[in-house]
């Protein structure tokens, strides 16, 4: 059996994993001899096609670690996990697929077989800060420095919130629940307690070990207290993709803003038929989240293509064929792109979110934060919401 990593990594969507490449391929991660994978060294090259990975900045490999996959349950974003851990095989990384999900003993299960790497690892890097498995993983942690890298825009939010000591919430969630949910939320309170605790940097004392915390992001975001910040230029995903070659034509990006009931589905489908006229859009790549229903609607209405990714955008963008403007509705791409695409003529666009698309359910927070996401976006060309709104 496998021992110990230094570095132990949880991730639970395929942007998580690609995050986690990125920071391992900084140079952010002790260097470790390559680990076991199901009993044999693992071999850089092994499963995709691909050929071995890059060195890391200056030529030094890319430090190995461990990376432990809790997938969610809906088959997209498993069949694009299963992918990144291919590529992070590759790398000569360890990855460990871990079922937490699927039942009421499934995360008990899971947390039990992963407690011994948790206390054992030095630097815990984690994807999602607002997950409540992490949050359960992190009571265990004694590492001497906890890495946070991006889950998308929501690291926006996990930053503004424990800059102000807020509990974390997810910036689209909406109270409610019944009684049971509140007793859920009361339950589980000493739960996120204890893991806004290990978010916060600590000096070393007579009885505990100092703690580093750092964010690696492509956001727009300012480290607060202790806290370190590095950005991610997905120098990874350029090393080892692209350039891409550019069509003619226009690509939309998806949102799963209709599925997490922030937009609703008539105003976004005519936005979508609107921007497919205006701009001569031909592909729409679609959000891993996105229901089969909505996206045979979205064909049917403007005869676009619908692109199911098999990987991140970032990757699936850089390896081309691409078009030679990309137009998003406000997401994380509108952020990570002008990285992953520096360099390559593309231009990427971003069309605000009509106020009059929110659905009466909408978080109060919708409108303020996506018009954030907007407005913080670096080499974008800036749409505005009546371009998407347009009779005809």
């Amino acid at each position: 059996m496998p021992t110990s990593a230094p570095t132990l990594a949880f991730v639970e969507s395929p942007v998580q994993l690609l995050n986690v490449l990125e920071w391992a391929y900084s140079g952010s991660a002790p260097g470790e001899s390559v680990p076991l994978l199901d009993g044999v060294p693992s071999q850089p090259g092994r499963g995709t096609g691909v050929p071995p990975g890059p060195a890391g900045p200056g030529g030094t490999p890319a430090a190995r670690m461990r990376i432990v996959v809790l997938p969610p349950t809906d088959p997209m974003s498993r069949g694009q996990l299963r992918r990144m851990a291919a590529l992070a095989r590759d790398e000569g990384h360890e990855v460990r697929w871990q079922e937490a999900r699927g039942g009421r003993l499934a995360p008990l299960r899971a947390l039990a077989a992963l407690a011994g790497d948790v206390r054992a690892a030095r630097t815990v890097v984690v994807g999602d800060p607002f997950s409540r498995y992490v949050q359960l993983l992190l009571t265990l942690v004694r590492a001497e420095q906890l890495v946070v890298v991006d889950d998308g825009t929501a690291t926006m939010e996990f930053i503004a919130q424990t800059a102000r000591g807020e509990r974390l919430v997810r910036w689209h969630r909406v109270g409610g629940g019944g009684p049971a949910g509140r007793v859920r939320e009361l339950a589980y309170a000493p739960v996120s307690a204890t893991a806004r605790r290990r978010f916060k940097a600590a000096k070393a004392t007579g009885t505990k070990a100092a703690r580093r915390v750092e964010v690696f992001s492509s956001m727009p975001v300012t480290a607060h207290g202790a806290m370190t910040l590095r950005v991610n230029d997905f120098a990874w995903t350029r090393a080892r993709f692209g350039p891409p070659r550019l069509t003619k034509g226009t690509d939309l990006v998806g949102t799963s803003l209709v599925e997490t009931g922030v937009v609703d589905p008539a105003c976004y489908l005519d936005a979508v038929r609107t921007l497919t006229r205006v701009h001569g859009a031909t592909r729409y790549f679609a959000h891993r989240r996105e229901s089969p229903e909505k996206l045979r609607a979205l064909s049917e209405a403007t005869g676009l293509e619908i692109v199911r990714p098999d990987l991140p955008l970032e990757l699936i963008a850089r390896r081309g064929p691409v078009g030679r403007t990309i137009v998003s509705f406000p997401s994380t791409v509108v952020h990570t792109l002008p990285y992953a695409l520096t360099g390559t003529g593309v231009t990427v666009a971003v069309c605000d979110i009509d106020p009059d698309w929110l659905t009466g359910s909408a978080s109060p927070r919708a409108r303020g934060f996506l018009a954030g996401v907007t407005d913080t976006a670096r080499d974008v060309r800036r749409l505005p919401a009546q371009a998407a709104s347009a009779a005809g």
